[in-house]
This record gives C-alpha cells, structure tokens and sequence, in this order.
C-alpha cells in the first residue's frame, strides 16, 4: 500500500538547521509531484514547499523562502526538506504529502520545535 514516512524532526535552537526526510513507497516514486506541509498547534495546515516530479520545479511559502530548501532523489524514494536559519514561528507538525491515485496521501508527521 501507498505509504509515506517522515523522519529527523526535533528540538533545535533558533538559527539552528534540521533536515527532514520523507521515504515513500508502494507507488512509482518518481510519477508524482511530493511537498511538505505543516501544521502548528492551533492552527491549520500550511503548504510550505513542493517538487516537481524530477525536481526542475520547486516552490515555497513566502514564509520560509530563502531558507528551506526542498529536493528529492528518485533512487532512494526520497523528498528531503532543509531547513536553515529555523525560527520559533517555525515550531510545527511536519507532514509530507503526495497526491497517488487520485487519493491524498499523508505520512505521519514529525515535530520540529525551534526553542532555546
């Protein structure tokens, strides 16, 4: 089945980096279009970022762009989100998501809190 798992959230400091990882499988990686959202406590989900199949195109909220970065690598079944220069505003459920035969599709989520 059509599955997306998401890893490397955490506590970090303000200023401070993190990268996600989200692994998929049951499906053709490589076939659909993956982002990254989230979801802070109280308020509701916000797309952050997305990738383009082969990752020619790519996309960003106006509040972390300059500072997250989004790819994938297709071998690995693998969409990654950089996060640089994290801020409290930041703190947030992290979900990955894909669109897969016609069904929205969404890993568990990881948290990232960004607190000194």
């Amino acid at each position: 089945q059509v599955q997306l798992v998401e890893s490397g959230g955490g506590l970090v400091q303000p200023g401070g980096s993190l990268r996600l990882s989200c692994l998929g499988s049951g499906f053709v990686f490589s076939h659909y279009v993956m982002s990254w959202y989230r979801q802070a406590s109280g308020k509701e989900r916000e797309l952050v970022a997305f990738i383009s199949h082969f990752g020619g195109v790519t996309n960003y909220s106006d509040s972390v762009k300059g500072r997250f970065t989004i790819s994938r690598d297709n071998a690995r079944n693998t969409v990654y989100l950089q996060m640089d220069s994290l801020k409290p505003e930041d703190t947030a459920v992290y979900y990955c998501y894909a669109r897969v035969l016609a069904a929205d599709r969404w890993g568990q989520g990881t948290q990232v809190t960004v607190s000194s």
